[in-house]
């Protein structure tokens, strides 16, 4: 027995001596701290993540080994040695546990040393310095040549901002979870929206929170990823951190002194100093003043624990509530501004280790947003209104309910051998459902709801991979194989909405069927000339027009169930010919069930010309397949030209009108890619300069409006076609300078700037007018996607407790084509001085953003700021534009500054 207590004291004792605390501080080389580093045990779950001001605490052995890594950063090993202080200074760099996931498929590959362009973006950095609410609102600041758009007045994508990279479209650039494909938004943009005949991935779906890292491969990648990728690929890298709660509390608002000059408002909506006026939900003024709107609340945790050894489960929740901005708008538009949100998100990550080289894996989350936008008024006299329901007129209300889900699970695991074999299914959907409110059925006249389900729609995608892969350290200076396969299949749905929400109905209540019925509810004729006898041409009364007012719901004849498949086999390969020459080389084929197959290739180098400087290029050909919503989406609407209502229809592709028309079925965008560029290293300062030339055949367009006599109740149509070839060339710089002051304080800059030159090369309008198939005002709506050049200049400097941000965003001129482009041109002399008269120039605008940081603990930053601290707006515009107010829905946005606090915690 004395033996055993013996031996009990004796590991209780070897147990007391390892519970030792080690401490520290962690720094960059400017001496400033870095908070959000992992600090793990070697060999173990153990683990830690340094506060605001770097500093980390962790109970280990005396013998213990430390590992400390941060995205950005070159990872630190550092033995224990019985010490109880280790302070770290990292060096900038992604270090072989932060490998970019995008761009190359070699495990030994980084940002800095890959073959083509790559941003990598610290998402935790971004967040608790700038006052974005919205993942698209921070690239557009942090990645020179990605765009984004707020738009009003435009339904759907009032709701789903449209973004894109070097100046494609927003379904031209892939967006990866984890390296898997991410699904699509089930909406397609139609009005005069930026990425206008796309769809896109809707990248507000996915909680900031949650995004350990972004990557962005600003390069052609289709040989590598498949369809969608022409202008690149942005890559999300979940977070994977244990034993660490952090997030942030937010609050913002708009400032309402809207600069221009806007006259005396006959409506009531705004003074005479720009400030707007409290105003009822159906956009009629009730004589308040108010300052501010737009007002958003950010609620945000994110929080990890460890399973089994080396394993992780990470979890994330953000619910945002963002209230409408109003800005000046015409008689015809009483509710220009952004849309309300009132979202929730969910979101997790996990790893489960099997054995020491095999782990299951997940991700995926869920998005709620209830979405609340104006569109355009139905003002009296109109027969779109019924005086004894609205008898002041009414500015209908568009809502939506948009869930979005993705589910993502496999296992990755290493042979004996060492090929790394990962197998992976990925499920994703999109569902978008229209409620129309404040609105009314006018051939309903009284009786009428005043909202109504407008139906919606729906895109599922589900992704099964399979991906193996090798390293050779012992071929050449090392060599990657890679190869896989890739299955997956899409469905769309348009699902129809109540019968009052897009019926006409007679004077029994009974829905018209037969257009030529004529026993639909009359009114009076506001357009009624009585200087003309009465006629067909000039009736002294009309139809009243059925559906709901603000956006006409999805009925039978629209719905859509459609599915197609897609199976894709890859081959990939990186070859270090010498420790200073790299080549790459992949191949891509591409079979779709619905128009056939495509095979793409492409082929990259970099040249190490010497420690501090390399230089990188690619060729490459790609191809994105035509979406399954350019293909069977179809809706009868409203379309208001210069504040008048036109009843059009987009008519899907693969219909017998369409072909009517002398349009053909779609088919694959076809590309060609070129880069070369450098990066270099020189001290505290860093350079990456990267030129592109992009050519898109067969582009899919949205076309212009066909006079429609033929279509009973329709003035005009439109359609998806092959309908341009495209040329972008453009550069993309970033610089960085950083550096150590005296003591604890630190100053960086950071230049940002992307230009761009985009040339339409073709019209493809066969036997078509040109003017009517794509016309001017089309063409200027796909070359304002392409802004000439965005310049941002970023300023900041940390003192301990206290760090600031100075950014100055230089956003070019850009040049729209207004409703004046549907007037006759007979009444502007030529098409050219149409065209000189039509044109809404927007001139070059610098945006300036101020944020300052207080560290109030050692768990607890605040943040207070302004975007657009100098309330610049776009050059004002006449009443011809696209969206109603007076400007139209451009890069640096519409609802001036933005004034904010947040408080971050990291426990």
């Amino acid at each position: 027995m004395k033996h055993i207590y013996f031996i009990m004291l004796v590991l209780f004792g070897i147990n007391f001596s390892i519970a030792q605390n080690v401490t520290g501080t962690i720094s960059d080389d400017s001496g400033a701290p870095i908070a959000g580093v992992n600090v793990i045990e070697k060999g173990t779950a153990t683990g830690v993540v340094s506060d605001f001001d770097g500093k980390y605490s962790i109970a280990v052995g005396p013998t213990a080994t430390l590992i400390f890594s941060y995205v950005g950063y070159n990872s630190i090993t550092v033995d224990v040695n019985n010490q109880t202080t280790i302070n770290v200074t990292m060096q900038e760099g992604v270090s072989l546990d932060e490998v970019v996931l995008v761009g190359s498929r070699s495990p030994k590959r980084t940002a800095l040393d890959t073959a083509v362009a790559i941003d990598v973006i610290d998402v935790a950095q971004v967040t608790t310095q700038v006052g974005k609410v919205e993942i698209n609102e921070m690239l557009q600041y942090a990645a020179p040549s990605f765009n984004a758009n707020k738009q009003t007045g435009s339904d759907g994508a009032d709701h789903v901002d449209p973004a894109s990279l070097r100046g494609m479209g927003p379904d031209q650039t892939l967006v990866l979870i984890n390296g898997k494909r991410r699904h699509q938004s089930s909406l397609i943009n139609i009005f005069g929206t930026r990425g206008r005949g796309n769809t896109g991935t809707d990248l507000n779906a996915i909680p900031a929170t949650s995004i350990k890292r972004i990557e962005i491969l600003r390069d052609g990648a289709s040989a590598q990823y498949g369809s969608d990728a022409i202008a690149g690929v942005i890559n999300i890298v979940l977070k994977d951190n244990v034993d660490n709660l952090t997030g942030s509390v937010s609050y913002g608002a708009y400032s309402t002194n809207a600069q221009g000059d806007f006259g005396t408002d006959p409506y009531g909506l705004w003074n005479t100093d720009g400030y707007r006026l409290d105003t009822k939900k159906d956009g009629n003024a009730i004589g308040k003043d108010k300052n501010f709107d737009g007002g958003s609340v950010k609620v945000a945790a994110n929080y990890g624990f460890e399973i089994g050894k080396g394993g992780y489960a990470n979890f994330t929740t953000e619910f945002l509530n963002k209230n409408k901005t109003l800005r000046p708008g015409f008689e015809f538009r009483k509710g220009f501004g952004e849309a309300a949100i009132e979202g929730f998100n969910f979101f997790g990550n996990l790893a489960v280790p099997v054995s020491d080289k095999t782990e299951i894996y997940a991700f995926g989350g869920r998005n709620y947003r209830d979405t609340d936008a104006y569109a355009f008024t139905r003002n009296n006299p109109t027969a779109r209104n019924v005086v004894s329901i609205y008898p002041d007129g009414f500015t209908p209300r568009i809502t939506s309910i948009i869930v979005d889900k993705s589910f993502s699970a496999g296992v990755r695991t290493e042979t004996a051998s060492g090929w790394k074999i990962d197998i992976s299914n990925t499920y994703g959907i999109n569902d978008f459902h229209y409620y129309i409110k404040g609105t009314l059925n006018a051939s309903l006249e009284e009786t009428s709801p005043t909202d109504f389900d407008a139906g919606g729609h729906s895109l599922a995608q589900n992704t099964v991979n399979f991906d193996f892969s090798k390293y050779y350290d012992d071929v050449l200076s090392g060599m990657n194989l890679a190869f896989g396969a890739e299955y997956r299949t899409e469905q769309f749905m348009i699902y129809a909405g109540e019968e009052g929400s897009y019926a006409t109905y007679d004077e029994n209540r009974i829905p018209i069927t037969d257009p030529d019925n004529q026993s639909a509810p009359l009114t009076d004729n506001p357009d009624f000339d009585p200087d003309e006898p009465v006629s067909e041409d000039n009736p002294l009364f009309v139809p009243r027009p059925g559906g709901s007012q603000g956006f006409p719901g999805y009925g039978p004849a629209n719905e859509v169930n459609r599915s197609r498949s897609n199976l894709s086999l890859y081959a990939d390969a990186e070859f270090d010919l010498s420790e200073t020459f790299l080549v790459s080389a992949a191949v891509r084929f591409e079979n779709f069930s619905d128009f056939g197959s495509t095979i793409n290739g492409k082929l990259a180098a970099r040249i190490k010309a010497s420690d501090n400087f390399n230089i990188r290029g690619s060729v490459s050909s790609g191809f994105r397949a035509p979406s399954l919503a350019q293909i069977y989406y179809n809706l009868k609407f409203t379309n208001f030209v210069g504040g008048q209502a036109l009843e059009s229809l987009l008519s899907p592709n693969n219909s017998p009108v369409t072909a009517s028309f002398g349009i053909g079925p779609l088919k694959e965008e076809k590309a060609f890619n070129a880069a070369l560029g450098f990066t270099s290293s020189f001290g505290d300062f860093t350079a990456t300069i990267d030129g592109y030339y992009i050519a898109v055949q067969d582009r899919i367009v949205l076309t212009g409006n066909f006079d429609a006599p033929q279509i009973p109740n329709v003035e005009a149509a439109q359609f998806f076609a092959n309908g341009a070839d495209t040329k972008t060339t453009g550069v993309d710089i970033i610089l960085a300078y950083k550096t150590k002051l005296d003591g604890d304080s630190s100053f960086g800059a950071t230049f940002l700037g992307n230009f761009n030159d985009m040339k339409i090369d073709k019209v493809l309008n066969g036997n078509l007018d040109e003017q009517t198939f794509f016309g001017e005002r089309d063409k200027a709506f796909l070359l304002t996607s392409a802004p000439k050049s965005k310049l941002s200049l970023n300023l900041n400097y940390n003192r301990g407790w206290f760090d600031t941000g100075l950014t100055f965003t230089r956003f070019s001129d850009v040049e729209l084509l207004d409703y004046q482009m549907y007037e006759d041109t007979a009444d502007y002399g030529s098409l050219a001085q149409q065209v000189a008269a039509a044109t809404d120039a927007y001139g070059a605008k610098i945006v300036t953003d101020l944020n300052l940081g207080f560290k109030l603990s050692n768990s607890l930053k605040l943040n207070v700021g302004s975007n657009n601290l100098f309330n610049v707006y776009p050059d004002q515009q006449d009443d011809w534009t696209e969206a109603g107010g007076y400007w139209d829905s451009v890069q640096m946005g519409f609802s001036g500054a933005y004034y904010y606090a947040r408080l971050n915690y990291n426990f």
